[in-house]
């Protein structure tokens, strides 16, 4: 079964959000086109608690984008976002939902963050969307959205990982160092992941 995930395409993410990617909210379009062309549609939500630890204003001593360490983990320190029930994490008004079947949250724990889709960032926890994905049929992993060299660069990792056919639809998601992503997309290349553009899903 050909799946698409949708990767945090929420308020925040997109222009005027407290952690925006530029241009992120050009996506939309391509993503709302390509919709139609999957059996199964399921999104990912970053719904983060107020005390989150990757929240800078947490760390009074830290500032935004500098580096601490989070329960044995290396964490950047990023400025409050996606924050449970505020307008930041809902979805961006202008994407598509009529299809989506699922919507997996993520980045609950405070004390750990959460990139991928499928796990934490210390793999300790599941969000349990390889056993939904499996249980579903789903062979054919396309993914999109936001942001690419993070939380998109992250759940494509995994899905190899899980062993599923995985795919990242070029113009359907946006970086935050869009140079940096570009060594990150080779990377991926690399391990398995296939580069195509959404005119090539049919």
């Amino acid at each position: 079964m050909k799946t698409l995930i949708i990767i945090d395409m929420q308020n925040d993410f997109c222009p005027g959000g407290t952690l925006e990617v530029k241009e992120g909210d050009q996506i939309i379009p391509v993503i709302n086109a390509i919709q139609d062309d999957f059996e199964l549609v399921i999104a990912t939500q970053d719904w983060h608690p107020e005390n989150h630890g990757s929240f800078a204003s947490n760390h009074p001593d830290k500032q935004v984008f500098e580096k601490t360490d989070l329960d044995g983990l290396e964490q950047i320190l990023w400025p409050d976002h996606c924050i449970q029930g505020t307008k930041g994490a809902e979805f961006h008004p202008d994407l598509e939902m009529k299809r989506m079947e699922a919507i997996f949250r993520k980045g609950m724990d405070p004390m750990i963050d959460s990139y991928s889709g499928f796990y934490d960032n210390g793999h300790r926890k599941s969000t349990g969307l390889a056993g939904y994905l499996r249980s579903r049929g789903a062979s054919e992993l396309y993914f999109c959205g936001l942001a690419a060299d993070y939380c998109v660069n992250y759940s494509l990792r995994d899905a190899l990982e899980e062993g599923f056919k995985t795919f990242l639809i070029a113009d359907g998601t946006k970086a935050i160092d869009p140079g940096g992503f570009n060594k990150i997309q080779k990377e991926l290349e690399a391990r398995g992941v296939n580069s195509i553009f959404s005119s090539e899903v049919y």
